[in-house]
């Protein structure tokens, strides 16, 4: 079964774009599954039986995974069975009557604007590193570019004078997104003073730099905006994901419409973008009992 898992996992490079991330997060999943059907004396793709992914869906279950993890495994099982079917290597797809794990909504967890004003007065002075840090939690900030798309950016990828930037996206998928004044105004201060102290080269084609000059990685900028949420003494436990749930509540609760910041944010379905629509509902629902006379 391991040869297939290697056919589907190149189906997803070269038929669907999907990206490292993507195609690692499937192996780790499947080479699971395949392990269990293995122990279960299952040797081809037309032996799998429902039963045999209920069998396997238990035992996620039983390991501690939670609804939200095991509904992923599934869909990865469900993808691969139907990658079997399309290739004709099966008949049929047992994965397609398998319920999906019921995964109850975690509303987001989101800063007020003033814990996000404490965030960027954190960064406050002239150093190469508070300029750097301030460029990208600003830029983090008025655009809701996940962490991994922040840290790939490159310096052919931003119009300064038009206001824009083009990122690549979940399924190699590219969007435009508008950055504002401000933002504008602290990238460019990193720009012109910090980064080709940096890059005195010109060589790396990534904006956002190292103190020696590589390209910042995701867990590098995980430890700074940690870093810097504690100088501004906030006590939620923030992450880059932090600041894009931010992004979107506040476009939302400035009177933006869902479709403009699904666009933004790079949602693939609406119903995603929805869940915003839930945090100002019960935003407005504490104000009103904490304001209101007879709240």
């Amino acid at each position: 079964m391991n040869d297939y898992l290697d056919l589907f996992i190149s189906y997803l490079a070269v038929e669907k774009g999907g990206s490292l991330n993507t195609r690692e997060a499937y192996s780790r999943d499947l080479s699971r599954y395949l392990d269990h059907l293995e122990k279960s004396g299952v040797k081809s793709p037309e032996d799998v039986t429902p039963a045999d992914i209920a069998g396997f869906m238990a035992r996620l279950k039983e390991e501690g995974l939670s609804p939200r993890s095991r509904g992923r495994s599934l869909s990865a099982v469900r993808m691969f069975h139907k990658f079997l079917q399309i290739e004709r290597y099966s008949a049929g797809n047992p994965a397609s009557i398998i319920e999906t794990p019921r995964v109850s909504k975690k509303l987001p967890e989101f800063l007020t604007y003033d814990e996000v004003e404490r965030l960027f007065e954190a960064c406050s002075g002239e150093s190469s590193e508070n300029v750097r840090d301030m460029a990208m939690l600003q830029l983090l900030y008025a655009t809701g570019l996940r962490v991994s798309e922040l840290v790939s950016l490159k310096l052919m990828e931003i119009n300064m004078d038009a206001g824009y930037l083009i990122t690549t996206g979940k399924g190699e998928k590219e969007r435009l997104v508008p950055v504002g004044e401000t933002a504008i105004r602290d990238l460019s201060k990193y720009l012109e003073n910090v980064r080709p102290k940096l890059d005195p080269l010109d060589r790396n084609p990534y904006i956002f730099l190292s103190r020696l000059g590589e390209s910042m990685s995701r867990q590098a900028f995980w430890n700074i905006i940690k870093k810097r949420s504690r100088l501004g003494g906030i006590r939620k436990n923030i992450s880059p994901h932090t600041l894009r749930h931010s992004f979107a509540t506040h476009l939302l609760e400035n009177g933006a419409d869902l479709r403009s910041v699904q666009i933004m944010l790079g949602h693939a379905d609406l119903s995603t973008t929805q869940i915003y629509t839930h945090v100002t509902r019960e935003r407005l629902k504490r104000l009103h009992s904490e304001i209101h006379p007879r709240g």
